[in-house]
């Protein structure tokens, strides 16, 4: 676990990132199935209830004066994680997942752009902005306005994750805030949905996918991203972050079916830039 730790902490922030998109994505699309057994909320609330488990075992974070000290900070951690996660899963199951990706990105993306003080930086943001507003088609009969507002929310709690994870992980040491963090999640959406998981409990298959889309979906990616953002700027996480349209995109295509036209193809060359030219950028930073 110490070699672990240390290879992890060794791995420049940029590829924890991208390994965390990857993962989460691929969590979301296994997450799809769940919806008609657990809804939504069910397969926030098991997927949170598993990773935090997972990290509490693999961690053993061990309470003290710190969570007193900081306790509003880590509540409202909690809540904008069960938020973030919570809307969208609600968003995914209304939207297509390469066009709920893109919203939900607008969050991190309004970060990266006030939180930069260097011109390149913004050069950056406008070339994601615009792949993001290709990808997106336009808003219509066909897309559930619901879908999109719940997107919209759950990217506002993904802004709120990049900022309040540096200062997570400047009170807390190791991952013992995350940890809490997602403890505090997993109650927050307890009596939302404690009804909704009770199949889980029933079924040696549905519970061996609910531990799988928790390490991909939580464990990993949370984990990761949390890592990440100790060494990396909210700005330059961002822009980084472009990558998960893109991702899921894909995986979508892989996974799902979906189809890529050409406005998609214009959409992933210009966020791939992006990423690329902010990976480059970080690593002048270092």
């Amino acid at each position: 676990m110490k070699l672990a730790g240390t290879v992890i902490d060794r791995t420049p922030p940029p590829a924890l990132v991208l390994m965390a998109i990857l993962s989460i994505q691929l969590g979301a699309a296994l997450a799809v199935d769940l919806f008609s057994v657990l809804g939504p909320s069910g397969a926030v609330l098991s997927r949170l209830a598993v990773s935090v488990l997972i990290l509490g075992a693999v961690f053993r974070p061990k309470p003290d004066r710190l969570i007193r000290q900081h306790w509003k900070l880590l509540l409202g951690y909690g809540v904008t994680l069960s938020l973030m996660n919570w809307c969208f899963y609600e968003s995914i199951a209304r939207i297509p997942l390469g066009l709920a990706v893109t919203i939900e990105f607008m969050g991190p993306l309004i970060v990266a752009t006030v939180t930069s003080h260097r011109a390149i930086d913004l050069l950056w943001v406008a070339i994601a902005v615009a792949g993001l507003v290709t990808l997106t088609p336009e808003i219509g009969d066909n897309i559930d306005p619901e879908g999109v507002m719940f997107a919209v929310l759950a990217g506002t709690g993904w802004g709120g994750f990049v900022l309040l994870s540096k200062r997570i992980g400047a009170a807390f040491p190791g991952a013992s805030g995350l940890v809490y963090g997602m403890a505090i999640a997993t109650c927050v959406m307890l009596p939302v949905a404690w009804d909704n998981v009770l199949p889980v409990f029933f079924s040696i298959n549905l519970f061996g996918i609910v531990v799988a889309l928790a390490v991909l979906s939580t464990a990993i990616p949370f984990f990761f991203e949390f890592t990440a953002l100790r060494n990396l700027s909210p700005h330059t996480y961002g822009i980084l972050i472009t990558l998960e349209p893109v991702v899921a995109t894909v995986i979508g295509v892989i996974v799902l079916g979906d189809s890529l036209g050409v406005k998609e193809l214009i959409a992933i060359a210009c966020v791939t830039a992006a990423a690329l030219g902010a990976t480059l950028t970080q690593k002048k930073q270092v």
